[in-house]
């Protein structure tokens, strides 16, 4: 296997899309946004193009992921963020590392290019592998003044976050409309939208509050 990381090109952005799709496609709820908001990400003032990455293997891109600006807020303080997402890989090639290179390689990135933390929204098990923490750990939760054990923090550098809280806000580019997403959706495949169990899963870690 012939795998090789690096930053997207225009000529990509259909194959990276239907990748998206085909990963989170009934993932968290029947059918997905994740494929339309890579396709409005890339015009956005948050995304940051230097550390967002495609995987490919054997010349495919099978997999990709993708950082925008986010900042934590302290009353009338601001402090810069990043934050990755959408991150996924070919429902063909899971498990087999493919993942893990990726956000290493990002990770690497970011260290390299002095920026203070990582925010994301995820699974725990998923990302304390590579250092992330919740929330709690750094007094830093959502908006709504809540720590919720899929808000996950990286700090890049020793004492990157000290004196450093607040709530985090994640660039609205992430937010996508069902109309809107039906409506690009027209562009690919049919695909049904339908149930299952890892929707269940995701409702309830989405609302799992880290006490």
């Amino acid at each position: 296997m012939n795998i090789n990381i690096r930053n997207e090109q225009e000529k990509d952005y259909r194959r990276v899309e239907e990748v998206a799709r085909d990963a989170f496609w009934n993932l968290y709820f029947p059918g997905c946004h994740e494929h339309f908001v890579v396709h409005k990400m890339r015009n956005s003032k948050d995304f940051i193009k230097e550390i967002s990455f495609v995987i490919e293997v054997d010349g495919n891109i099978e997999g990709a992921i993708f950082y925008t600006h986010s900042k934590i807020i302290d009353n009338d303080t601001e402090y810069k963020m990043i934050s990755f997402g959408p991150v996924f890989i070919s429902p063909k090639y899971h498990r087999k590392g493919l993942g893990r290179k990726l956000i290493t390689h990002s990770i690497n990135q970011a260290k390299k290019m002095g920026y203070k933390a990582i925010l994301t929204l995820g699974y725990p098990y998923h990302y304390e592998p590579y250092g992330f923490l919740g929330g709690k750990k750094y007094n830093i939760s959502m908006a709504d003044g809540n720590f919720y054990k899929g808000l996950l923090v990286l700090p890049l550098y020793k004492g990157a976050l000290d004196n450093i809280k607040g709530y985090v806000v994640f660039s609205d580019v992430l937010d996508a409309k069902d109309e809107e997403v039906d409506e690009f959706d027209k562009n690919f495949p049919y695909k049904e939208k339908k149930f299952q169990e890892s929707q269940l899963e995701f409702k309830k870690a989405s609302v799992m509050l880290d006490e």
